[in-house]
């Protein structure tokens, strides 16, 4: 193989492709669009945590309106005498309220029945919150009966809110706190991104196959470079083509999300759980220096007394973040050049893209049954399933970076993940050529996998 000609190869098709309209808008799109899932919430919790909601409360049970407690994001007023239900909801424009609630007479069982009336759906958060202090009224009234002594004391007595701290082992002996939550959403992007990349790229060295071949121009590049040499450049152009749009996504992402993070960060955490816990964390005085954020959240990360949502931004930054980018860099190359192989195989043994369906079948299944693997893999990353696939090399890409992100993948399953991932490549680029080589010049017939492995076996 010459290498020289291979390079050419890849020059041409990483120079064509990366000037193109769709390259540059993909390119810088994609970022911004990672960037406002990871900000969008944030920014949601910035601009809401100060809105005050004023809700008209008609109870005419007599019961309820001591369990509405107002609060920063809702402010209850309660109804005079005279004022019904149907008298404010004919004037609803004309009053300043969010939403009017109307609470119904007991009835021979000691029940009420509620209503509201809003411009808009009542957002979730005071629905449930009205109907916890609805029920909580009913059923402290129908406890009175029993006329049993020191009740309140008893109820606050028995209720509990025990949480479970999982902690995880480290080779050293320490423990330290996880979020399952986080590496189950993680696991499950990194997977996906995987199969929807290779099958994305691998699919694009088809088509660019079928387009020269379509055209007759192959003809004309087969006089001057060998097909094996051809299939290669194409491939590893295509991969370079994505390697620098991941580079440049996650340059860009992380640009993005460090400026709103530097913006809003203080802002932010003064909304979350309360201030006194942040600055108890920070061991700091009652403010928040921007410079203090990277230790805040790495001591919330580890600390039992963070709120629950300064701890699980903690943990994200605690993760080992070139390591688990290192690991989907790795797997999306090697995936990549073993699928791409394949299509490129495919792409020449069709005449056009309508003829692929059949032959694509035994490209995709591995894919999808590596998909669906890595939805057991998030319950059982440790699982002989979950681990028997991730060194296979066809469904590797997938469930082994739905391992990763857990930390229970041993350094020699890994390394054998790796090895056995890049010699499959090798071998089936190897037969990927023999099709290569036949297919790119073969016109007016169907191919059919019976066609495939009699190229197969034809020797050099």
């Amino acid at each position: 193989m010459n290498w020289k000609k291979v390079g050419i190869v890849i020059s041409h098709e990483y120079s064509t492709r990366v000037r193109k309209k769709s390259f540059i808008l993909t390119t810088l799109l994609t970022p911004i669009g990672m960037a406002l899932l990871i900000c969008v919430p944030m920014l949601i919790m910035l601009f809401t945590g100060n809105e005050n909601q004023k809700v008209k409360v008609i109870d005419q049970s007599g019961i309820v309106a001591p369990y509405l407690e107002s609060g920063e994001k809702v402010t209850y007023v309660m109804g005079v005498e005279g004022e019904t239900v149907d008298l404010l909801k004919d004037i609803f424009d004309e009053l300043d309220y969010y939403a009017i609630v109307g609470i119904s007479p007991l009835d021979e069982k000691g029940e009420v029945s509620v209503v509201s009336y809003s411009k808009e759906p009542l957002n979730m958060d005071l629905k449930n919150s009205i109907n916890r202090a609805v029920n909580k009224a009913v059923e402290t009234r129908k406890l009175t009966r029993y006329d049993i002594q020191n009740l309140d004391e008893i109820l606050a007595d028995v209720k509990t809110d025990i949480k479970l701290n999982s902690m995880t082992l480290t080779s050293d002996g320490d423990a330290k706190e996880d979020s399952v939550e986080i590496y189950m959403i993680l696991s499950y992007l990194m997977s996906f991104l995987i199969y929807m990349f290779v099958f994305m790229f691998g699919t694009m060295v088809m088509r660019s196959v079928i387009d020269e071949k379509s055209s007759r121009v192959v003809e004309v590049i087969v006089s001057s470079v060998k097909s094996v040499e051809l299939m290669m450049g194409k491939i590893i152009g295509v991969a370079l083509v994505a390697l620098t749009q991941f580079f440049i996504w996650i340059a860009l992402t992380f640009i993005i999300v460090t400026a709103v993070n530097a913006a809003a960060g203080p802002k932010l955490m003064q909304n979350i759980g309360g201030m006194g816990e942040v600055i108890a964390i920070a061991g700091d005085d009652n403010h928040i220096d921007p410079e203090d954020m990277e230790t805040i959240l790495q001591s919330a990360g580890q600390s039992e007394d963070a709120p629950e949502a300064l701890k699980l931004i903690g943990q994200l930054r605690n993760l080992d973040w070139f390591y688990i980018i290192g690991c989907f860099l790795v797997y999306f190359l090697l995936g990549y050049l073993l699928y791409a192989s394949m299509f490129a195989a495919i792409g020449a043994a069709v005449d056009n893209e309508a003829d692929t369906s059949q032959l694509q079948l035994p490209v995709t299944i591995p894919l999808i049954i590596g998909i669906f693997i890595m939805l057991h893999t998030f319950e059982h990353p440790n699982s002989a399933l979950s681990v028997w696939t991730s060194i296979i090399p066809w469904t590797s890409p997938m469930v082994m970076l739905a391992r990763i992100p857990f930390g229970v993948v041993p350094a020699w399953q890994l390394l054998l993940s790796i090895v056995l991932l890049a010699l499959t490549f090798l071998a089936t680029a190897w037969f990927s050529a023999k099709i290569y080589r036949i297919g790119i010049l073969t016109y007016g017939k169907k191919s059919t996998f019976k066609d495939l492995f009699k190229w197969m076996k034809l020797k050099d």
